[in-house]
């Protein structure tokens, strides 16, 4: 999604990254690999235990959740990850956003 960044702030959407990360580590993770998107520091896990973000120790921890929420906070996109590198391309986000963006003409 970092390289795909500006694709997304074409089409008005952002990204929000939400992990489990203390504030500090996530400052130093975003710094380090330069992501250009918000990220969030949820160290609670309440963010992913009301979306029911799969943890799977066996599989080295929490699985990827994406979705796309659209203005209205109305989910358009849920995709739960069935291991660490199941992340849809970003093609599939941006034509999700662009449907939303036509049914809202």
């Amino acid at each position: 999604m970092r390289d795909g960044y500006a694709e997304f702030v074409s089409r008005g959407a952002e990204i929000l990254a939400i992990g489990v990360d203390s504030q500090s580590a996530f400052e130093a993770y975003w710094k380090k690999e330069n992501i250009p998107y918000i990220g969030l520091p949820d160290p609670k896990a309440v963010v992913p235990r009301l979306y029911r973000q799969e943890v799977n120790l066996f599989k080295l921890g929490r699985m990827p959740l994406n979705c796309v929420i659209d203005l209205e906070a109305r989910i358009r996109y849920l995709h739960y990850g069935s291991n660490m590198t199941d992340i849809p391309e970003n093609e599939v986000f941006l034509n999700v956003i662009d449907q939303v963006a036509a049914s809202s003409n």
